[in-house]
């Protein structure tokens, strides 16, 4: 790992402001740059291919705007047979992919959203079926953040390509739980948030194709090269580098740290079997790799989400019924509404969510707690 620690003095250098000329300026400057060497040599990319945001909410908004504007001013006015530019998305995923492709649709583009199949995966051929050549983008998710389910990403970018549109995936859930390159992958652009792998919140990446320049989304003083205004932040920068590069950093790490997730997660979904009153949201069978390892996704019959959310918490056990972002709605998850599970069963959902730091203890710990939980509830 870099020590990021330039003339010895680490806070000071942290602490200054990367586009000063004097020393503190500078020495901030060479911890920022140190910063992105590391990050990117844990993506898979160049340096000078990562813009460092606020998180995969503002590079995800930063991505689809910034790629529909570009080509609609590659293209002109005049260069799309229907008259307006096509993009593509997945119906389940994050609201920070959601909502901007709702914001084109009131700009007049036109936005088809694909529905997962049972298993919450978009298949190379759905894609394919819905690809027109006013395409000019596809936003497909890596892996989804309630039901761990992984996309075939390289297959789907050279879908997309195929008829000369760009890809962009949020890899934000996928980075850190299982190998990701962005050059290897294929895709053109891919988001990413440090607070999961373990690094401060309030920070993030959107790598962009070599080559590939975009309008800036967040306009100012041109920091970043042009891409994103604004004084960087040096301390998240350097937190971000540094929590990749003790786990992602090291591939043989990664893949030690991710059968590690498996086991647990096979183990807790085998304990899920056992209460007949309990069914898994996907089909996730033992040591799957077309699920990430460290999210289980359950349904309880006859007890509500935040029942069992709260009386869990009660035994110092934070869990969810689906994403953090939208864990304050009472209403069924979106994402099970979207895989065919309907009415008291969708109320019913449990997403168990594991990091580098949970232990075979915590999961004992959590069964036990459940098993009381189901005794209250009387299932």
């Amino acid at each position: 790992m870099a020590p990021y620690m330039v003339g010895g003095v680490a806070n000071l250098a942290y602490g200054g402001n990367a586009n000063s000329l004097h020393s503190v300026g500078r020495s901030a400057f060479a911890a920022m740059e140190q910063a992105r060497r590391d990050l990117a040599g844990c993506l898979g990319c160049r340096p000078d291919e990562l813009v460092f945001t606020s998180g995969a909410t503002e590079s995800n908004n930063m991505a689809i705007h910034g790629l529909v504007e570009r080509e609609i001013e590659r293209r002109g006015k005049h260069g799309f047979e229907s008259g307006s530019p096509h993009v593509v998305t997945c119906s389940i995923e994050h609201e920070a992919v959601l909502e901007p492709m709702h914001v084109l649709e009131r700009k007049g583009v036109r936005v088809t959203s694909l529905a997962p199949d049972a298993g919450g995966f978009i298949s190379p051929q759905r894609l394919r079926e819905a690809m027109c050549e006013d395409t000019v983008l596809v936003s497909v998710m890596t892996a989804n953040n309630e039901i761990g389910a992984v996309n075939l990403v390289g297959e789907l970018a050279a879908v997309a390509h195929e008829t000369g549109a760009l890809f962009h995936t949020d890899a934000t859930q996928a980075f850190g739980k299982i190998a990701f390159s962005c050059s290897e992958s294929g895709v053109d652009a891919a988001s990413f948030s440090a607070h999961k792998i373990c690094g401060p919140k309030g920070v993030g990446a959107l790598y962009l194709r070599k080559g590939l320049k975009c309008p800036a989304y967040m306009r100012g003083g041109g920091q970043e090269s042009g891409a994103r205004s604004g004084t960087q932040n040096v301390v998240g920068m350097v937190g971000f580098a540094a929590a990749a590069s003790a786990l992602a950093g090291n591939a043989e790490r990664l893949e030690a740290e991710a059968l590690r997730l498996t086991e647990l997660r096979d183990d807790l979904y085998s304990f899920f079997r056992g209460y007949s009153n309990v069914q898994p949201s996907v089909p996730c069978d033992r040591g799957s790799r077309d699920y990430l390892p460290n999210i289980v996704h359950v349904n309880i019959d006859g007890l509500e989400s935040e029942t069992a959310i709260l009386r869990l918490d009660r035994e110092g056990i934070c869990v969810s019924g689906g994403s953090a972002c939208s864990s304050k709605s009472l209403g069924a998850s979106r994402i099970l509404t979207e895989l065919g599970v309907t009415g008291d069963r969708a109320m019913g959902a449990l997403r168990i969510s594991m990091g580098r730091y949970t232990t075979a203890e915590d999961i004992d710990t959590f069964k036990r707690a459940f098993h009381r939980l189901m005794e209250w509830a009387g299932l």
